[in-house]
């Protein structure tokens, strides 16, 4: 018989596995950047020229300054600590980053340290009894360290640790995304609070000019020139207006709450520093936006649909990896004695080492419907960034045409606005001298209120077609928040099917 010896056979054990390890290789498919085919749509040159104030400057990420009011950079400078979304969205990223953690131990060896202590007898019914073993009590004491290594010849457990880098970078992406929605939520409901309250103001002064009116008669009533009917007519715009005033008081205490509830404070938390009229911030002359082709690079939520992508197409990769055979190395070495003075005793030494091979042969097709499965969400994943990139071209398109009609709306409406105040005046003094009835009073005051709204509204909503901008083209993210090693994987690449 050929005796080999430990050493001999060590050595071309390791000689086998350094070869393997050399030929291991990643099965599934290989990667490649999508392609955005709108990047080079500028909607931006259009803008500009029909709206003007439309510049390709690069947008700051505190871009809610351009309207230039300390109370809004305040309130934004809290959302970080205060937004309950982007708590839960940070929380995401602390439990990403565990699983990245446990996928990525799978490919470094195992080491344990083992010991156990044990008290046998054998049965004096058992055949063993009948061949002379004692069934005398002993004692076993086992301590020893016990190792193991999963080869990872075709990539497995790497596909795995890919797709799990890729969640933990969408996972960063998803707090950028909700940062991104959140500031623009904020700063919406913010300038919305500060139009009702422009609106508000505008109510009391008609009221205050619906009661004057009222006044003038009632004294034209008991002088006999104005009848009844002008004098309830003149009352009940009084009660319209103060119905008015009262709705807008009531909007005014909803968005208020609205802005301490985006920041995590309770109801009425913000009535101090909110509640105090100001008028509305003005309108930025110069909207810087960035060059079109940035889009893709500067919207977190394009980005992590890209991460998403990559981590199904890393997935399809593992499960191909699972129709192949693992091999894994183990491996213990320890001592054993019947009592424990004796573990320190060279002869109480025992090791094993040796491979172990697993070939999946029958698994009832769960290999095959985990690999189709991991293909659909491949699939999806796809779809899903496309919809993504498609989306924020609508947006960007969408909150520039908004831009441009609300801009062109108050150029019209600010006339308009003059020329009913205009109406009013002729009509007040025609009326009190004589020469023209209640009704054209009350049709110039109604003309002017509606005229007022409109333009308070037009001026409300120019400043949120402003922050809808903001919000589609990334709010001013530049991915610099991101680690370097996670910015280095926002490369994602779409599967060579």
């Amino acid at each position: 018989m050929l005796t080999i010896p430990p050493s001999f056979a060590w050595r071309r054990l390791s000689s086998a596995l350094c070869v393997t390890l050399l030929t291991a290789c990643s099965v599934g498919p290989q990667f490649r950047s999508p392609g955005d085919d709108l990047a080079n749509v500028d909607l931006y040159s259009a803008a500009g020229e029909k709206a003007g104030g439309i510049s390709p400057a690069q947008v700051s990420p505190n871009w809610w300054s351009l309207f230039n009011d300390p109370t809004l950079n305040e309130l934004e400078s809290r959302l970080d600590a205060g937004n309950l979304d982007l708590l839960a969205a940070t929380a995401r990223v602390d439990e990403s980053r565990a699983t990245l953690g446990i996928t990525d131990a799978a490919l470094a060896p195992q080491l344990g340290l083992g010991a156990s202590y044990e008290r046998n007898a054998l049965s004096e019914k058992t055949p063993l009894h009948l061949i002379g073993a004692p069934t005398t009590p002993y004692e076993q004491w086992v301590v020893g360290f016990q190792a193991s290594w999963e080869l990872d010849l075709w990539g497995h457990l790497r596909r795995q640790s890919e797709a799990a880098h890729a969640r933990f970078t969408a996972s960063q992406l998803a707090v950028e995304t909700t940062r991104v929605a959140m500031s623009a939520e904020l700063a919406g409901t913010y300038l919305r609070l500060r139009g009702v309250q422009a609106q508000a103001d505008i109510a009391r002064q008609q009221l205050e000019t619906a009661r004057s009116l009222y006044a003038m008669t009632e004294s034209r009533e008991r002088n006999g020139i104005a009848t009844k009917f002008e004098t309830a007519s003149a009352r009940a715009e009084v009660a319209r207006e103060e119905a008015s005033l009262e709705q807008l008081q009531h909007q005014q205490a909803v968005l208020m709450n609205a802005l301490a509830n985006l920041l995590g404070k309770p109801p009425r938390e913000l009535n101090t520093l909110l509640g105090a009229t100001r008028a509305l911030p003005a309108m930025p002359a110069d909207i810087p936006v960035g060059v079109p082709s940035e889009l893709a690079r500067r919207r977190p939520d394009i980005l992590q649909a890209e991460a998403n992508l990559r981590a199904s197409t890393a997935d399809i990769g593992a499960a191909k990896a699972d129709f192949y055979p693992r091999i894994q190395l183990s491996g213990a070495l320890g001592f054993a004695a019947f009592n424990a003075s004796q573990l320190g005793s060279w002869n109480a030494r025992q090791y094993s080492y040796g491979p172990t091979l697993y070939l999946p042969i029958f698994e009832g097709g769960r290999l095959k419907q985990t690999l189709a499965l991991s293909e659909a969400h491949q699939r999806m994943a796809g779809i899903a960034y496309r919809q993504t990139v498609l989306q924020a071209w609508h947006e960007v398109a969408n909150a520039l045409e908004a831009y441009q009609s609300e801009k062109r709306q108050h150029e019209q409406l600010s006339l308009a606005a003059e020329q009913e105040q205009q109406a009013l005046h002729v009509a007040q003094r025609n009326y009190q001298e004589g020469s023209a009835d209640y009704l054209q009073v009350l049709t110039a005051q109604r003309a002017l209120n509606a005229a007022q709204a409109a333009l308070s509204s037009n001026a409300t909503l120019s400043e949120l077609s402003v922050v809808a901008l903001y919000k589609a083209i990334g709010g001013g993210w530049t991915g610099q928040a991101l680690p370097d090693a996670t910015k280095s994987s926002n490369t994602v690449a779409v599967a060579a099917q």
